[in-house]
């Protein structure tokens, strides 16, 4: 089932939320969409590509009147939205997110709904290392994971209707637990963004340590750019995962940390044979990843 909203304010129209905007759009799940954000640049565009119908500065005055209200801002901006405009949400209205990181905030979330608004937990994994709505995509979220994170408070009716919408936007949309979610998602995504943000600053270390007079990037091939893709990220963004999903990060990093003494032992004592067995390892652990 398609749910359909009278409106829907997204509060923070990016590569997320514009995207979540075309597809409220395109499939005419709302009579309006109305964005809120700082940028007047990117909210002109996102009317311009029919992310939104219209755009207002003051998010009270956005969500006034919306049934849906979807928060796609840096996640540590969550508590200061919700204190300043979910007071005026009319009773039966949901608000729901897309961050990254889910335990602490569903739980401050929950904490700050007015009587009768309930919020729903939502994580699509259908990011990009670009920003800003005009790279977003109706299409964006087809296929995608998106990871719902209901609690003993989560209402029934809210939940439902936050998963046909995802499921409406092509999402494969999955249920767990907030603590695990930040468990998880800390190992295969927090953690390989830490990597890469790590290796292009280490590069550049090297370069000015190594060789100043060259620009080592401009010797790079594709595995390079494969690997450090997603360093091109918005660090406003990561910087606030990173810091909400610091204790289970580090414990990860901590790991990641052995590993790369494991490699260094061995390349150290330059014993092939335990440096093949690592990689070939790694290799078909990855190989299975493909068929994911």
């Amino acid at each position: 089932m398609r749910p359909h909203f009278k409106q829907v304010t997204i509060v923070g129209v990016g590569l997320i939320g514009g995207s979540l905007g075309l597809v409220l759009k395109k499939r005419a799940m709302a009579d309006s969409v109305v964005g809120v954000g700082r940028r007047v640049e990117n909210l002109k565009t996102a009317v311009e590509l029919g992310a939104i119908d219209r755009y207002v500065a003051d998010a009270r005055a956005g969500v006034a009147g919306a049934d849906l209200v979807v928060l796609a801002t840096p996640v540590d901006t969550y508590e200061r939205h919700l204190k300043d405009w979910s007071h005026g949400l009319a009773s039966g209205a949901i608000v729901t997110d897309v961050g990254s990181v889910k335990g602490p905030l569903v739980a401050q979330a929950e904490g700050l709904m007015p009587e009768g608004v309930c919020f729903v937990g939502a994580h699509p994994i259908a990011g990009r290392e670009k920003t800003g709505v005009a790279a977003g995509s109706a299409d964006l979220f087809t296929g995608a994971r998106c990871i719902l994170t209901p609690t003993g408070k989560t209402d029934p009716r809210a939940l439902q209707i936050v998963r046909e919408l995802w499921e409406a936007a092509g999402s494969i949309v999955l249920t767990m637990d907030p603590y695990l979610h930040d468990r998880i998602l800390g190992a295969v995504s927090h953690l390989p963004h830490v990597a890469a943000f790590a290796l292009i600053n280490a590069l550049t270390e090297i370069k000015d340590r190594t060789t100043p007079e060259l620009d080592l990037l401009a010797y790079a091939g594709g595995g390079l750019r494969d690997t450090t893709r997603i360093a091109a990220s918005s660090p406003e963004m990561w910087r606030d995962i990173f810091l909400w999903n610091r204790l289970n990060l580090l414990a990860m990093i901590e790991v990641y940390e052995q590993q790369l003494r494991r490699l260094k032992q061995l390349i150290q004592a330059g014993d092939g044979p335990g440096i093949e067995k690592e990689l070939e390892r790694a290799k078909q652990i990855r190989e299975k990843l493909n068929n994911q």
